[in-house]
């Protein structure tokens, strides 16, 4: 089974030429738990896409995967 693509963390770091290791140690997380969010294995909190969207400056919905077709 396939798991679902929910967010664009990995995608919004390369396009800010930024690392896993940079985010992590801003948020004060694991190198591990940010690596989890970017292979989307598991999702950050509401309050947390908040906090990377200010990291990155990008509007939090760059960082979800649209719904519309």
């Amino acid at each position: 089974m396939s798991k679902l693509k929910l967010n664009r963390i990995k995608v919004a770091l390369i396009e800010n030429d930024r690392t896993n290791k940079d985010l992590a140690l801003h948020l004060n997380k694991t190198e591990a738990t940010v690596s989890r969010w970017c292979t989307n294995e598991m999702q950050p909190s509401i309050e947390t896409l908040y906090a990377i969207s200010k990291y990155l400056k990008v509007d939090i919905r760059e960082l979800l995967v649209s719904t519309a077709k």
